[in-house]
């Protein structure tokens, strides 16, 4: 990191931003498998919050990765650095009170660790979601065609098949997409944030 720059604090306190745009940043960090549904879920949710009033914005794993990230390859360190940048720019969002979603396979404990660090110390709120489904499902589900050719061989480091899933262990909510469908999910999501006083 470079040393000869300072940190610009704004003239507007985290409180008065609130205020003003009534309503709370925070982070509902969406993970799992390819094809387990966050970023359909991630959508609709989107969608539910902005007919609410509530200023949302979603960050998904594929469309970050056309612009900011399009530098980062699928190993393990390249997909460290992606979710540390996510974490980042998804902190930034949460500080301006936007109901943030990102939707990320986000792999490692660890890294998911790190963001939820990096809210916390700024005092903004972290929620993980895990969006849960089973491998077969997934599998069967394929919606890209990306489990076939990593099984072929055709995509190495590939989450699930040829490289590690860390599930969450203790998850704020747990979405078993394999027994609910996207509008009870959007409920389930909404009603835990509505008891945290988040919306």
């Amino acid at each position: 990191m470079a040393t000869n720059i300072t940190f610009h604090p704004g003239s507007v306190s985290a409180e008065e931003r609130s205020q003003l745009l009534n309503q709370k940043g925070i982070t509902i960090w969406f993970t799992g498998l390819s094809a387990s549904g966050k970023s359909t879920i991630a959508c609709a949710l989107e969608q539910h919050l902005l007919h609410l009033h509530k200023f949302t914005y979603r960050l998904d794993g594929d469309n970050i990765r056309f612009g900011l990230n399009k530098d980062l390859g699928f190993d393990e360190k390249s997909r460290n650095e992606n979710i540390r940048r996510i974490g980042e720019v998804s902190k930034l969002f949460a500080d301006a009170s936007c109901v943030t979603l990102t939707a990320f396979i986000s792999p490692y404990r660890a890294d998911r660790a790190v963001a939820r660090e990096l809210h916390e110390k700024a005092g903004l709120a972290f929620i993980e979601v895990f969006v849960d489904a089973p491998l077969h499902v997934v599998e069967q589900r394929d919606p890209k065609g990306l489990y076939k050719k990593a099984r072929a061989g055709e995509i190495k480091d590939f989450t699930g098949i040829s490289a590690p899933y860390e599930a969450p262990e203790n998850p704020e909510v747990h979405i078993k997409t394999d027994e609910c469908d996207v509008t009870e999910a959007v409920s389930r999501i909404t009603e835990y944030l509505s008891q945290k006083g988040f919306i």
